[in-house]
Protein backbone atom coordinates (compact mmCIF):
# COMPACT_ATOMS: atom_id res chain seq x y z
CA UNK A 1 0.00 0.00 0.00
CA UNK A 2 1.15 3.35 -0.84
CA UNK A 3 2.09 6.06 1.64
CA UNK A 4 1.69 9.41 2.12
CA UNK A 5 3.39 11.97 3.96
CA UNK A 6 3.31 15.49 4.14
CA UNK A 7 6.57 16.97 1.94
CA UNK A 8 8.36 20.00 3.44
CA UNK A 9 11.07 21.86 3.43
CA UNK A 10 11.08 20.91 0.05
CA UNK A 11 7.88 19.12 -0.69
CA UNK A 12 4.40 18.08 -1.33
CA UNK A 13 1.60 17.31 0.87
CA UNK A 14 0.13 14.58 -1.41
CA UNK A 15 3.11 12.82 -3.36
CA UNK A 16 2.50 9.42 -2.81
CA UNK A 17 5.63 6.82 -1.86
CA UNK A 18 5.76 3.59 -3.58
CA UNK A 19 6.17 1.03 -1.21
CA UNK A 20 9.92 -0.09 -2.87
CA UNK A 21 10.95 3.31 -1.64
CA UNK A 22 12.70 1.72 1.23
CA UNK A 23 14.67 3.88 4.27
CA UNK A 24 18.01 3.23 2.49
CA UNK A 25 16.47 4.62 -1.28
CA UNK A 26 14.93 8.05 1.00
CA UNK A 27 18.39 8.33 2.89
CA UNK A 28 20.28 8.23 -0.10
CA UNK A 29 18.02 10.74 -2.11
CA UNK A 30 18.16 13.13 1.31
CA UNK A 31 22.14 12.91 1.40
CA UNK A 32 22.27 13.44 -2.84
CA UNK A 33 19.96 16.04 -2.78
CA UNK A 34 21.63 17.90 0.00
CA UNK A 35 25.34 17.42 -1.41
CA UNK A 36 24.39 19.33 -4.85
CA UNK A 37 22.69 22.10 -2.83
CA UNK A 38 25.61 22.75 -0.79
CA UNK A 39 27.58 22.61 -4.21
CA UNK A 40 25.50 25.06 -5.62
CA UNK A 41 25.65 27.10 -2.27
CA UNK A 42 29.49 27.25 -1.81
CA UNK A 43 30.35 26.61 -5.12
CA UNK A 44 28.59 29.76 -6.28
CA UNK A 45 29.73 32.09 -3.25
CA UNK A 46 33.31 30.97 -4.37
CA UNK A 47 33.09 31.30 -8.08
CA UNK A 48 30.94 34.69 -7.32
CA UNK A 49 33.32 36.14 -5.04
CA UNK A 50 36.32 35.66 -7.80
CA UNK A 51 34.18 37.13 -10.60
CA UNK A 52 32.86 40.33 -8.67
CA UNK A 53 35.61 42.52 -8.22
CA UNK A 54 35.04 43.10 -4.41
CA UNK A 55 31.55 43.96 -5.01
CA UNK A 56 29.63 42.36 -2.51
CA UNK A 57 26.45 43.08 -3.32
CA UNK A 58 26.98 41.86 -6.99
CA UNK A 59 28.42 38.16 -5.14
CA UNK A 60 25.42 37.83 -2.84
CA UNK A 61 23.11 38.15 -5.87
CA UNK A 62 25.14 35.93 -7.84
CA UNK A 63 25.37 33.38 -4.96
CA UNK A 64 21.59 34.20 -4.29
CA UNK A 65 19.90 33.50 -7.17
CA UNK A 66 22.42 30.29 -7.59
CA UNK A 67 20.68 28.96 -4.47
CA UNK A 68 17.51 29.42 -5.67
CA UNK A 69 17.41 27.93 -8.71
CA UNK A 70 19.21 24.87 -7.27
CA UNK A 71 16.36 24.44 -4.77
CA UNK A 72 13.57 24.59 -7.08
CA UNK A 73 15.35 22.04 -8.99
CA UNK A 74 16.67 19.36 -6.19
CA UNK A 75 12.96 19.81 -4.73
CA UNK A 76 11.64 18.72 -7.85
CA UNK A 77 13.56 16.09 -8.58
CA UNK A 78 13.92 14.36 -5.18
CA UNK A 79 10.26 15.03 -3.47
CA UNK A 80 9.07 12.25 -5.15
CA UNK A 81 11.30 9.90 -3.39
CA UNK A 82 12.11 11.57 0.38
CA UNK A 83 9.85 14.55 0.57
CA UNK A 84 12.82 16.77 -0.22
CA UNK A 85 13.78 17.61 3.13
CA UNK A 86 17.28 18.50 3.31
CA UNK A 87 17.33 19.89 6.43
CA UNK A 88 16.84 18.47 9.71
CA UNK A 89 14.73 21.20 10.89
CA UNK A 90 11.78 20.23 8.57
CA UNK A 91 12.40 16.86 8.84
CA UNK A 92 11.90 17.14 12.92
CA UNK A 93 8.76 19.39 12.08
CA UNK A 94 7.50 16.47 9.28
CA UNK A 95 7.64 13.82 12.06
CA UNK A 96 6.04 16.17 14.80
CA UNK A 97 3.26 16.72 12.69
CA UNK A 98 2.88 12.68 11.99
CA UNK A 99 4.12 13.32 8.12
CA UNK A 100 7.08 11.31 8.59
CA UNK A 101 7.71 8.17 11.41
CA UNK A 102 10.25 9.25 14.30
CA UNK A 103 12.05 6.04 13.79
CA UNK A 104 12.91 7.37 10.12
CA UNK A 105 14.31 10.77 11.85
CA UNK A 106 17.89 9.85 12.46
CA UNK A 107 18.61 8.05 9.28
CA UNK A 108 17.46 11.30 7.46
CA UNK A 109 19.30 13.74 9.74
CA UNK A 110 22.52 11.69 9.42
CA UNK A 111 22.48 11.44 5.78
CA UNK A 112 21.79 15.58 5.29
CA UNK A 113 24.43 16.03 7.62
CA UNK A 114 26.49 13.53 5.76
CA UNK A 115 25.32 14.99 2.33
CA UNK A 116 25.98 18.31 3.14
CA UNK A 117 29.72 18.15 4.36
CA UNK A 118 30.56 15.97 1.04
CA UNK A 119 28.74 18.94 -1.18
CA UNK A 120 30.89 21.67 0.81
CA UNK A 121 34.03 19.59 -0.08
CA UNK A 122 32.78 18.71 -3.62
CA UNK A 123 32.51 22.98 -3.96
CA UNK A 124 36.01 23.73 -2.69
CA UNK A 125 37.59 20.89 -4.92
CA UNK A 126 36.26 22.39 -7.61
CA UNK A 127 37.67 25.25 -6.88
CA UNK A 128 41.19 24.18 -6.30
CA UNK A 129 40.74 24.54 -2.25
CA UNK A 130 41.02 21.85 1.04
CA UNK A 131 38.01 19.76 0.60
CA UNK A 132 37.30 21.19 4.27
CA UNK A 133 39.19 24.00 6.13
CA UNK A 134 37.50 26.11 9.30
CA UNK A 135 36.06 29.49 8.12
CA UNK A 136 37.06 32.59 9.37
CA UNK A 137 33.92 34.13 8.91
CA UNK A 138 32.48 35.54 11.99
CA UNK A 139 28.45 35.44 11.92
CA UNK A 140 27.68 36.77 15.73
CA UNK A 141 25.82 38.41 18.07
CA UNK A 142 21.97 39.17 18.72
CA UNK A 143 21.17 40.57 15.64
CA UNK A 144 22.41 37.50 13.12
CA UNK A 145 20.34 34.63 15.74
CA UNK A 146 17.41 36.87 15.20
CA UNK A 147 17.70 36.73 11.47
CA UNK A 148 18.03 33.21 11.69
CA UNK A 149 15.07 32.74 14.04
CA UNK A 150 13.13 34.88 11.70
CA UNK A 151 14.60 32.94 8.41
CA UNK A 152 13.52 29.82 9.37
CA UNK A 153 10.44 30.77 10.91
CA UNK A 154 9.42 31.77 7.22
CA UNK A 155 10.60 29.17 5.63
CA UNK A 156 8.61 26.31 7.67
CA UNK A 157 5.55 29.17 7.43
CA UNK A 158 5.95 29.37 3.48
CA UNK A 159 6.33 25.02 3.67
CA UNK A 160 3.25 24.96 6.47
CA UNK A 161 1.17 27.10 4.26
CA UNK A 162 1.71 25.29 0.65
CA UNK A 163 1.27 21.94 1.31
CA UNK A 164 -1.89 22.31 2.94
CA UNK A 165 -2.91 24.53 -0.02
CA UNK A 166 -1.01 24.65 -2.66
CA UNK A 167 1.07 21.67 -3.07
CA UNK A 168 2.81 22.10 -6.46
CA UNK A 169 3.76 25.78 -6.05
CA UNK A 170 5.89 24.21 -2.81
CA UNK A 171 9.09 23.90 -4.71
CA UNK A 172 8.75 27.56 -6.10
CA UNK A 173 7.42 29.09 -3.06
CA UNK A 174 10.31 27.43 -0.82
CA UNK A 175 12.85 28.87 -3.25
CA UNK A 176 11.52 32.42 -3.39
CA UNK A 177 10.87 32.83 0.40
CA UNK A 178 14.74 31.52 0.53
CA UNK A 179 16.05 33.79 -2.45
CA UNK A 180 14.09 36.98 -0.90
CA UNK A 181 15.61 35.82 3.13
CA UNK A 182 18.93 36.03 1.86
CA UNK A 183 18.62 39.77 1.18
CA UNK A 184 16.15 40.69 4.05
CA UNK A 185 17.82 38.88 6.91
CA UNK A 186 21.14 39.91 8.98
CA UNK A 187 22.07 36.18 8.48
CA UNK A 188 21.60 35.77 5.10
CA UNK A 189 19.48 33.09 6.03
CA UNK A 190 20.95 29.56 6.48
CA UNK A 191 17.60 28.27 7.93
CA UNK A 192 18.90 25.21 8.00
CA UNK A 193 21.21 22.78 10.70
CA UNK A 194 23.31 20.71 7.81
CA UNK A 195 24.08 23.65 6.04
CA UNK A 196 25.26 25.62 8.83
CA UNK A 197 27.44 22.89 9.95
CA UNK A 198 28.77 22.24 6.51
CA UNK A 199 29.30 26.20 5.61
CA UNK A 200 31.55 26.22 8.66
CA UNK A 201 34.23 24.00 6.53
CA UNK A 202 34.91 26.10 3.51
CA UNK A 203 36.49 29.77 4.41
CA UNK A 204 34.97 31.36 1.31
CA UNK A 205 32.06 33.57 0.34
CA UNK A 206 29.63 31.64 2.27
CA UNK A 207 31.33 30.16 5.33
CA UNK A 208 30.72 30.74 9.06
CA UNK A 209 32.95 30.14 12.40
CA UNK A 210 32.30 26.96 13.66
CA UNK A 211 32.30 28.42 17.17
CA UNK A 212 28.78 30.59 16.00
CA UNK A 213 27.18 27.30 14.35
CA UNK A 214 25.81 25.76 17.56
CA UNK A 215 24.07 29.37 18.23
CA UNK A 216 22.87 29.67 14.57
CA UNK A 217 21.33 26.05 14.74
CA UNK A 218 19.94 27.07 18.07
CA UNK A 219 17.49 30.01 16.80
CA UNK A 220 16.92 27.56 13.15
CA UNK A 221 15.17 25.17 15.84
CA UNK A 222 13.75 27.88 18.08
CA UNK A 223 12.35 29.44 14.30
CA UNK A 224 10.86 25.84 12.92
CA UNK A 225 9.24 25.23 16.48
CA UNK A 226 7.59 28.10 16.27
CA UNK A 227 6.23 28.19 12.91
CA UNK A 228 5.43 24.62 13.25
CA UNK A 229 3.07 25.38 16.28
CA UNK A 230 1.75 28.17 14.76
CA UNK A 231 0.49 26.18 11.76
CA UNK A 232 -0.87 23.18 13.89
CA UNK A 233 -2.94 25.69 15.76
CA UNK A 234 -4.16 27.77 12.51
CA UNK A 235 -5.10 24.41 11.17
CA UNK A 236 -6.38 22.34 14.25
CA UNK A 237 -8.03 19.59 11.36
CA UNK A 238 -4.43 18.91 9.16
CA UNK A 239 -2.96 16.41 11.85
CA UNK A 240 -5.83 13.98 10.84
CA UNK A 241 -4.88 14.04 7.08
CA UNK A 242 -1.20 12.92 7.77
CA UNK A 243 -0.84 9.30 8.08
CA UNK A 244 2.45 7.62 10.46
CA UNK A 245 4.34 5.80 8.12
Amino acid sequence: MASKRVASGALADDISLASDVTLARRAAAEAVGTALLLAAVVGSGIMAERLAAGNMALALLANTLSTGGALVALILAFAPISGAHFNPVVTLADAWQRGLGWRDVPAYIAAQVAGAVCGVAIANLMFGLPPWFASHHARAGAAQLLGEFVATFGLLAVIWGCVRSRTTATPFAVAAYIIAAYWFTSSTSFANPAVTIARSLSDTFAGIRPVDVAPFIAAQLAGGLAATALFAWLYPRARAAHVEL
